[in-house]
């Protein structure tokens, strides 16, 4: 029996037709879904090897050994740290671009008013990760032997001595101002530097008489006995100087400050997928290798966050320093 022209057609168009794709079952489609779904970027807006850069990476790499996805460290500096922020805020709102940023977040919007992103509602705290304290040291030469002799020293002598700092707006120079505030209103000129290893030279000969640096910059010299230290910016004092007092027990009621390390996500980032980053970065900060790490970088770490709680510490710091930043009138260079 021989098959008609019109079945042989019908037959070759069968053949030839692409064929039809199943559906996909619910969980096939969940599983293409999953996050993260390829290598994550950790934006540090900061230079490679410097005090932020260096936790930054120590987290990733844990990060990449608990994710299927490895976590990747970009540094993306300019202008403080707009560039880089900029860049996550304008980023894919897919938990596969994070920024790893400091208390220059909170003084951003101060320093720069004319930002092309909202430093807060730009932005999902998704975990903090740490704070760092800082010490007050003096020249060996200058006749203060405790804080309260500084402040007298500088209460008694309005404009006549210098102090120095890592930059226009940084940490340690909103600290200092906070410092000056706080203990009457003392008038110290700032001398800003390029980084604390610009500054030091100075601190020790003598060119400047004060300056706050982050804890762990700051140990060697205090330690060898190079620069004599007053006080430490933490509620408590640190095991590597039991014996050097707070700001509080020091005489200057209520006064903290830290240089702060916290994970950032885009808004509109899914919270799902915020929810699962805050999990893995608690995990990892948990750790006590890590914490053992951070801890010689002089960081009290944080394992205990939820995206809520590290959204109040941004919005608290922003309202401690947008103050201090409008009344010493720091603006960018």
């Amino acid at each position: 029996m021989t098959m008609s022209r019109r079945t042989l057609l019908a037959a070759g168009a069968a053949l030839t037709a692409p064929l039809a794709m199943p559906a996909l079952l619910p969980g096939t489609a969940r599983a293409q879904e999953a996050w993260p779904n390829q290598p994550i970027r950790l934006v540090v807006p900061f230079s490679a090897g410097g005090p932020t850069d260096i936790p930054a990476r120590l987290i990733a790499e844990e990060l990449s050994k608990t994710l299927p996805q490895r976590v990747i460290v970009e540094n993306r500096t300019g202008a403080g740290t707009v560039v880089g922020a900029d860049a996550v805020a304008k980023a894919p709102k897919d938990g596969h671009t994070l920024l790893y940023t400091t208390i220059a977040q909170a003084a951003i919007r101060a320093i720069y008013p004319t930002l092309p992103f909202d430093p807060v509602k730009d932005f999902a705290p998704v975990a903090m990760v740490g704070t760092i304290p800082m010490l007050m040291m003096v020249n060996k030469d200058v006749p203060a032997k405790t804080l309260q002799e500084l402040i007298e020293l500088f209460r008694k002598n309005p404009g006549e001595f210098d102090y120095a700092s890592t930059g226009n707006g940084a940490a340690l120079h909103l600290a200092s101002e906070l410092f000056l505030k706080q203990a009457g209103g003392l008038k110290v000129n700032h001398i800003p530097y390029r980084g604390s290893a610009a500054a030091m030279p100075d601190l020790l000969n003598g060119t400047v008489a004060m300056m706050l640096d982050v804890a762990n910059s700051a140990l060697p010299f205090v330690q060898r006995g190079e620069v004599r230290g007053l006080a430490i910016s933490s509620a408590e004092r640190i095991p590597q100087l039991p014996d050097m007092p707070t700001f509080n027990e020091a005489g200057v009621p209520g006064y903290e400050a830290y240089t702060w390390h916290m994970v950032l996500a885009p808004a509109g980032t899914p919270q799902p997928i915020v929810q699962q980053l805050n999990e893995v970065i608690n995990k990892v900060m948990a750790m006590d290798t890590v914490k053992a790490r951070l801890a010689d970088l002089t960081m009290t770490t944080r394992s205990d966050t939820t995206p809520q709680t590290a959204a109040k510490w941004l919005t608290d710091e922003i309202a401690k320093w947008e103050p201090i930043i409008k009344e010493a009138g720091i603006k960018a260079d």
